[in-house]
């Protein structure tokens, strides 16, 4: 059996969006699954829209979501050159090859390819047999007037000289697969095994599109996604292991890997879905691995400090602890970290207006206070215990002053629980925080 060898071939006329990374992660399971090679190629011979910075951005988009490649850009391999505008020359000499033998003519300064009688069929892994009546098929141009060479010869001609065995690629090149059949024939090789996989679409059922939200591999990650999580998503979106599992780790899917799991419906993005992978892979990580990722966003938001690492270790593991259940993101993490990080700055509106503007709630935010600064011991069970008996001799719902004292401690209307926040905020913080709380509100509101 030969070896598998399989490509990703992007063009580096954008970043790499969610379409092309899922592409290259088919590609590089069924490769790794096998034993084979896993190349990648970068097409880049529409010179006006192609950057290197768009280059970069697929490079780092694959690195991030540890997909590595055995053969291609900064890596090499016995197929070199792997930028396509650097094998032109390969690419021009086999259309005046099929021009020499007849299978291919000139048309006003263009080269077309001439399209045998008769029918062209491939059988494909995801859709099984197809086959096309040539007749439909026009003598296609394969090499422009300028003498640039048409994506379906370049991309047969590479595919030839780096010994692909497998095309795994989106349902919208199946038309193309035809014509490309017609020229491996005429130059002399076999067809690669073709797989087409099904278009990744929005929830509105159209094609997946920047209206759905972030495509860029990258902007998930600036938006505090982990790759693994991210990886295991993908490599779900149109594709089954065939149990009701969804948690797996890159080792798992490519234990676990067939073209044959490929479904030949079209596969839906639905960010809520990819939040929920996120959090179960952030629910994996142990606190060291957490704190690393949090590390450098924790750092640009100003609430990173050394003493996190050492001292206050144990506090940080715990406060994380406490917001484990409710943040699916790293950012979120950032995000609902801060109150313990900074007083509040401001208080939410609606929360203000519904618990703190009477006189009587002012009046019970007040007594709160001393009864949290007359407790002997600090923990979840005597602050509870305090403020439930409070609100009994006060002839107040217990839920009013728990957001009261929420607000001042946050500065918010939601929260990770309460009595557990106030414990890690310490008896010094919170008092301070009604303090102030009493101070701002309240005197802005008599101003």
């Amino acid at each position: 059996m030969t070896t598998p060898r399989l490509r990703f071939a992007p063009s580096p006329t954008g970043y790499l969006h969610l379409g092309g990374a899922r592409t290259a992660l088919f590609n590089w399971l069924y490769a790794r699954r096998q034993g084979g090679t896993f190349i990648l190629r970068i097409e880049d011979t529409d010179a006006g829209r192609s950057s290197d910075e768009m280059v970069s951005g697929i490079l780092d988009g694959l690195r991030w979501l540890g997909i590595d490649w055995d053969e291609g850009p900064e890596v090499g391999g016995p197929h070199a050159p792997y930028f396509q505008s650097q094998r032109l020359d390969r690419h021009r000499a086999a259309a005046r090859d099929l021009v020499g033998r007849g299978l291919a003519y000139e048309d006003e300064g263009a080269i077309r390819f001439r399209v045998p009688a008769g029918r062209t069929t491939f059988v494909d892994s995801v859709h099984g047999p197809i086959e096309f009546d040539n007749e439909h098929i026009e003598s296609f141009v394969i090499l422009r007037s300028d003498t640039q060479p048409t994506y379906h010869l370049s991309v047969v001609v590479d595919d030839i000289d780096m010994r692909v065995t497998h095309v795994v690629r989106g349902d919208d090149h199946i038309s193309n697969t035809p014509k490309q059949v017609l020229l491996y024939q005429a130059l002399g090789a076999a067809p690669p095994a073709f797989a087409h996989v099904p278009l990744i679409m929005g929830p509105d059922k159209k094609r997946l599109s920047k209206r759905h939200g972030a495509t860029s591999v990258m902007e998930y990650e600036k938006q505090g996604y982990l790759p693994e999580a991210m990886f295991n998503f993908l490599a779900l979106l149109g594709w089954g292991t065939g149990s009701d599992d969804e948690i797996f780790t890159r080792d798992e899917l490519i234990a676990r890997f067939t073209l044959l799991g490929i479904s030949g419906g079209n596969a839906v993005f639905n960010t809520e879905k990819l939040d929920w992978f996120n959090h179960q892979h952030l629910l994996r990580l142990d606190n060291d691995a957490l704190i690393s990722r949090l590390r450098g966003r924790l750092a640009a938001a100003g609430y990173w400090r050394d003493a996190l690492d050492g001292a206050d270790r144990d506090w940080f593991i715990r406060v994380l602890a406490l917001l484990k259940p409710r943040a699916k993101t790293l950012n979120a993490f950032v995000e609902q970290v801060s109150p313990f990080f900074t007083e509040p700055l401001a208080y939410d509106g609606g929360g203000v207006k519904k618990h703190l503007s009477t006189a009587g709630m002012q009046a019970h935010v007040r007594s709160l206070r001393d009864a949290f600064a007359a407790l002997d011991v600090w923990n979840e069970a005597t602050l509870e215990q305090a403020l439930r008996a409070l609100a009994d001799a006060r002839g107040v719902k217990a839920g009013a002053l728990i957001q009261a004292a929420r607000l001042a401690a946050t500065g918010r209307m939601v929260s990770p629980g309460l009595f557990e926040m106030l414990v890690l905020l310490g008896r010094d913080g919170v008092l301070g925080r009604l303090d102030r709380m009493m101070e701002t509100v309240w005197s802005a509101a008599t101003s």
